[in-house]
């Protein structure tokens, strides 16, 4: 399969970790947002939306949508256990991050990384949302090692994605400790340093 995405996107790492994680063949295939390769007519083509990530299988289908690719990647794994409670509850994390996560920290980082702006000029409701956010997730990660269940998910895989690069959009990790911890585990757990396939 081919994987089209940004490597700087934690919505497009978030399908590398599960790819190598299960050992699955691909080709990553770079895609560049700020120069607007995501929005040519090709691209557009495969995925309507002009988002990355996007996956082109061997059959020639595609898929996109950085959740629903790594809930179907997974399938029949340990990260998605087929127990059907088990797969609710890491869909309600699955949601919860698209929702309120990935729209406060994500944005938040985009805002200062990619467009080399001050902490200060971020919107002040994505930075309420975002600590709102962080501050949930210690809370659950003080009482647990992990989102769902007593191993590593998809559930984690997610919010591991941007919550790793938090301080890049102006939020401090330092007064959660739970949640560093975590960050921890999922290092140890997820192949996050292995090299892709496709890219030197």
């Amino acid at each position: 399969m081919k994987v089209y995405g940004d490597m700087m996107s934690g919505n497009c790492l978030k399908v590398r970790y599960v790819a190598d994680h299960l050992g699955l063949a691909y080709t990553w295939m770079p895609v560049d947002i700020m120069q607007g390769e995501s929005r040519t007519p090709e691209y557009l083509a495969r995925f309507p939306v002009g988002q990355v990530p996007g996956v082109v299988f061997d059959d020639g289908r595609t898929l996109a949508q950085s959740n629903a690719i790594i809930r179907y990647l997974a399938r029949g794994s340990a990260l998605l256990p087929d127990d059907p409670w088990t797969q609710a509850k890491i869909d309600e994390w699955l949601f919860w991050e698209q929702y309120s996560h990935e729209p406060t920290i994500a944005v938040c980082r985009f805002h200062m990384r990619y467009r080399g702006e001050p902490a200060e000029t971020r919107d002040p409701k994505r930075v309420s949302g975002g600590e709102a956010a962080l501050d949930l997730m210690e809370r659950h990660l003080t009482a647990a090692r992990w989102f769902v269940g007593t191993a590593v998910s998809i559930a984690d895989v997610a919010l591991f994605a941007y919550t790793q690069f938090a301080d890049e959009g102006g939020f401090d990790l330092t007064s959660r400790p739970a949640i560093r911890a975590w960050l921890t585990r999922c290092g140890d757990a997820l192949p996050t340093s292995a090299t892709v396939a496709g890219v030197a």
